[in-house]
């Protein structure tokens, strides 16, 4: 199987961000059957499945950081026929605009399905819940435009060739993990996988962000040599988080979750350009809906979780139930509502036309 080198359009970046969004949906899910879900203000099943937190701790390290490592990538495919007023306008639009609007619409009302749930006092303070991925993505934006128009001009110097030809060798993907493992060390987080609105998820997200728009802006060796050395990555990936498991309780020190993100992101990205390369209907229809699912998703969440966890069935059931309810419940209100009302799509990131 042959990876598409002729298309200039990267469409297995297209398809990981696609399946992200949608292990995210799956891992918030898995959060109402874990015995701390409503200390994080997820309802909770009365049955619990802690074998569950198993599995969920092998994507809990690595599914934040990979959303701003595809994020940067997609930075640099999006700046490469803008200017730079072109591009803040847009990521304005596309952001900025989704993330104000959800603080006072969407965000408030799935709180208070949680509220009136565990009858608590129906209070909000305006707050950015499960989007302020989106206000450090803009924060990312803005921060480092300067630079990637700077590089952006200075692309055929031979400062910036050198520096391509740094980021195609092979051994420089071990380099880049180490400003991953500086970031742990530095910031010390209480938890590694706290990553909403804390300095450890900013941080981390900052250079996951970087790293990200420094490998497509390098171009395809390096991607190529993250597909020739994707059965190694994914190797090295399994056996740190066995040892994670069987070991540590997977409890490891930051600066070895540090490096297991990274080789987890690394194996994905390779199989990736791999085997995903490719265009289809599918990916079109996905790729457009991506976004505003993600940013209705814990609202359908929420519904779902008050309509299912009452019911009398095993939690695994339970567990299916409400992942087909959120993604059905999503597409659903995506396909009738927000792809088809035109004035409502732009505050779901979408073009009005």
């Amino acid at each position: 199987m042959k990876v598409n080198m002729q298309s200039d359009r990267r469409y297995d970046i297209d398809w990981l961000r696609v399946i992200a969004i949608g292990m995210l949906l799956v891992y918030h899910s898995s959060i109402g059957f874990q015995p701390w879900g409503a200390l994080i203000r997820f309802i909770q099943n009365d049955q619990f499945s802690e074998p569950l937190w198993v599995l969920m701790s092998m994507i809990n390290i690595w599914r934040i950081p990979f959303l701003f490592f595809v994020s940067g990538m997609g930075v640099w495919f999006a700046l490469r026929n803008r200017t730079w007023k072109t591009l803040i306008q847009e990521r304005s639009k596309r952001i900025l605009l989704p993330f104000l609007v959800g603080i006072f619409l969407w965000v408030p009302l799935h709180q208070n399905i949680w509220q009136v749930y565990y009858s608590q006092p129906m209070l909000y303070l305006p707050n950015p819940g499960h989007l302020w991925f989106l206000g450090n993505i803009f924060s990312y934006v803005l921060l480092l435009t300067p630079l990637f128009f700077f590089l952006k001009i200075n692309i055929a110097s031979p400062w910036v060739k050198r520096v391509k030809q740094m980021f195609s060798h092979p051994l420089f993907l071990l380099g880049l993990i180490i400003p991953f493992v500086l970031e742990a060390e530095l910031m010390q987080p209480e938890s590694f996988e706290l990553y909403a609105m804390t300095w450890h998820g900013f941080f981390l997200g900052l250079v996951a962000f970087l790293v990200g728009f420094f490998m497509a802006f390098s171009g395809q060796e390096i991607f190529v040599n993250l597909s020739r050395y994707r059965c190694i990555t994914v190797s090295l990936a399994v056996g740190i988080y066995l040892m994670r498991v069987l070991y540590f309780e997977l409890r490891t020190p930051d600066y070895l979750m540090s490096i297991e993100s990274c080789l987890w992101i690394y194996a994905i990205v390779g199989l990736g350009y791999r085997y995903l390369n490719r265009s289809s209907p599918v990916l079109t229809y996905l790729s457009q809906a991506a976004y505003p699912v993600y940013i209705i998703h814990m609202m359908v969440l929420y519904g779902g979780s008050v309509l299912i966890f009452p019911l009398t069935m095993n939690a695994l059931w339970k567990l299916l139930l409400l992942n087909g309810f959120t993604f059905g419940g999503c597409f659903l209100i995506y396909e009738l509502i927000i792809r088809r009302i035109k004035p409502i799509r732009s505050l779901f990131g979408l073009k009005s036309n």
